[in-house]
């Protein structure tokens, strides 16, 4: 397990999986939606929950006085805030503001105006919300200087003297150029040659459209062509002079709109600390009275909170479900630190422990949960879970690896001050291996003082909850008449065997059921059924048959082939209770399942009756101890000595 640590005045700790497990991404995304610019909606991408008590305390209540703002005016005048943090960069880098820019932070200064009068006006009933306003600079000077200067977000004429001397004359002079233009393009003498009859301009000079085949008709310079050719656009003489003026003034006024824009650069970079610190606190509104109009639009509630594990939802209901949801009532962490809820699949278990979870990391961030007054929620240091299926394909790790991997980082960093949320603890492996590890990791985190909650479906781990004075049973109910979930917990009690419950409503017989608790209570299976069986009593003497067949084939002295060689060999020791057969092979011994050998000649047809066998054996054994000595057997000559040894003691 990776963790992510976050040091935002207070640290939580959380397993890399539980933002996206617990929906606190998806739940972020929601809150931004309410944001009015960028600057609140990147302060929301930035949040995170944090564990120290009185930052928390303090952002809950921000959020609750922007909600009481909201409802009783229904309005926080953020509108028109644009992000300026890119024209602020621009500015510090010595770069040149355009006029737009410079109308953007214009309204920018503005809008801090207007939110900084409203939340003093609030401050009888939002001290937390107005304390921020009078760190906010009203930068008068600027904002009026920007909307004297620039106007349609263009520099206006009346910016500066030479300005409006430039631009009059620039007026003057282009009424002269297309004074002269429209007379040729009146006069009947260049009829003939215009191709269409209005001014145009190209490369930034008055021209008009002739037919490229008269171009030699008129007097002037070609300035441009059409694209096919047909169209020439000629500067004629007689405006050729006044067209080389004009362009003159125009780089006078682009001149004059330079040292203007200079002149308004400057004194916005002189004021640059105080409009970064309004740019900060306008964001910490924008994101306030984000979760301000989220709180409004979920009828959403500041939970009392504390930091002893305490935690109390009454109807609380996950932030990502719409419509009619069923909510939770929920309670752990008083007279019970470890809470294991049964019931049955799609019975709401997961969901709930979603939204234990989703709840105590909203509160954790300052924002209103969606819940009823009595909600208590505690503070955390750690948060981590164990939900859904964790494969690692990549480390090529099985399901339950990948959880057990994940269980054992969370032991590592487990401690008093953690919540701890796991669902269907101990599966994926042999249930009564499941179980055990099971309850032991769950002794461990109690011991370590940490809030757990766990479902699960195995039986023992509900009884260990039963047993133990500080764990507690809860399940989900389900209508028994109709089989559907109700998604309610109730806390105190263990679910009944839903199994059983369903098999009993769609027909299955009450001597199965009946058969099948005792099963489940005692696990003394009845294996002699088949005395009571239905079938024809020949089937019956078939079935024995065959089981005592199986039972006797294999005698000693019989003559068996080896089905994985084609060997032959004889039985010397017969079925044990793993189905194994020791056969002799030549001068060797071998045991091998009865699986795997077939019955090649029966002992009666190959020797005579009342055949002592152990001389068969004893016979292939001295011959094989001959064999082994004369090619000169260090194991054989040993067994020779030790004979000779435990004779000559029973002769002393």
């Amino acid at each position: 397990m990776v963790l992510i640590k976050f040091a935002y005045e207070g640290e939580i700790t959380l397993n890399i999986n539980t933002f996206n497990t617990l929906g606190y991404n998806d739940f972020k995304e929601i809150i931004k939606g309410y944001c009015v610019s960028g600057l609140g909606k990147q302060l929301i991408d930035k949040m995170i929950p944090s564990s120290n008590l009185t930052v928390i305390q303090k952002k809950l209540r921000e959020t609750s006085e922007a909600r009481k703002i909201l409802d009783d005016s229904r309005h926080i005048p953020l509108e028109g805030i644009y992000d300026i943090r890119a024209l602020v960069e621009k500015v510090e880098k010595g770069g040149l503001l355009e006029a737009e820019e410079a109308t953007h932070i214009g309204d920018f200064l503005r809008g801090c105006r207007k939110i900084k009068r409203f939340m003093v006006q609030q401050e009888a009933y939002a001290p937390v919300l107005s304390e921020y306003a009078y760190s906010m600079s009203e930068l008068t000077n600027i904002e009026d200087e920007i909307n004297r200067i620039i106007k349609n977000n263009k520099v206006d004429s009346s910016a500066s003297k030479e300005l409006s001397r430039v631009r009059r004359n620039m007026d003057a002079t282009e009424g002269k150029i297309k004074e002269k233009l429209n007379k040729m393009l009146s006069s009947s003498h260049y009829s003939q040659y215009i191709q269409e009859f209005f001014v145009s301009m190209r490369n930034g000079r008055y021209v008009i459209p002739i037919k490229a085949n008269y171009k030699n008709k008129v007097d002037g310079n070609i300035i441009d062509s059409s694209a096919k050719g047909t169209t020439v656009f000629i500067e004629p003489s007689s405006v050729s002079k006044l067209n080389s003026e004009l362009s003159t003034l125009k780089y006078a006024e682009k001149a004059e709109e330079y040292q203007i824009l200079a002149y308004l650069t400057g004194i916005i970079y002189e004021e640059l600390r105080e409009i970064k610190i309004n740019i900060e606190l306008i964001a910490e509104y924008d994101m306030i009275s984000a979760k301000a109009k989220y709180s409004q639009r979920i009828d959403g509630i500041e939970p009392v909170i504390n930091t002893r594990g305490y935690i109390k939802i009454v109807n609380g209901i996950h932030p990502l479900l719409e419509g009619d949801t069923v909510p939770l009532n929920f309670e752990v962490g008083d007279e019970y630190r470890s809470l294991i809820i049964t019931g049955p699949n799609a019975g709401g278990k997961t969901v709930a422990l979603k939204t234990i979870g989703i709840l105590t990391l909203a509160m954790q961030s300052g924002v209103h949960v969606r819940a009823n007054d009595g909600t208590e929620l505690s503070v955390f240091d750690n948060v981590f879970v164990d939900i859904g299926d964790n494969q690692s394909i990549k480390n090529a790790l099985s399901t339950f690896s990948s959880h057990m991997k994940n269980i054992s980082d969370i032991l590592d960093q487990a401690n008093n001050s953690s919540l701890i949320l796991f669902d269907e603890i101990g599966t994926g492996t042999e249930p009564n291996e499941g179980t055990g590890l099971a309850i032991a990791i769950l002794e461990e985190l109690y011991y370590y003082g940490a809030i757990t909650v766990a479902t699960t479906h195995y039986a023992d781990i509900k009884r260990y909850a039963y047993e133990h004075p500080e764990f507690q049973n809860a399940h989900m109910k389900f209508n028994p008449d109709t089989l559907e979930p109700l998604y309610k917990m109730v806390i105190g009690e263990g679910g009944e065997s839903n199994a059983l419950w369903i098999s009993k409503k769609v027909g299955v017989k009450e001597s199965v059921l009946k058969r099948a608790k005792g099963y489940i209570d005692d696990k003394k299976y009845e294996y002699n059924l088949v005395k009571r069986s239905k079938l024809r009593n020949d089937e019956i003497s078939r079935i024995i048959s065959k089981k005592e067949s199986i039972e006797f084939e294999y005698r000693v002295g019989d003559q068996v082939i080896l089905l994985e060689n084609g060997q032959k060999a004889i039985v010397y020791n017969e079925r044990d209770k793993l189905n194994n057969i020791v056969v002799l092979i030549g001068d060797e011994y071998k045991e091998v399942n009865i699986k795997r050998v077939k019955l090649n000649i029966k002992r009666e047809k190959l020797y005579p009756e009342d055949y002592d066998f152990d001389i068969l054996f004893k016979a292939y054994k001295d011959r094989k101890l001959e064999h082994d000595l004369k090619r000169g057997s260090k194991k054989a000559i040993k067994k020779i000595q030790k004979e000779i040894r435990n004779n000559r003691k029973l002769n002393q």
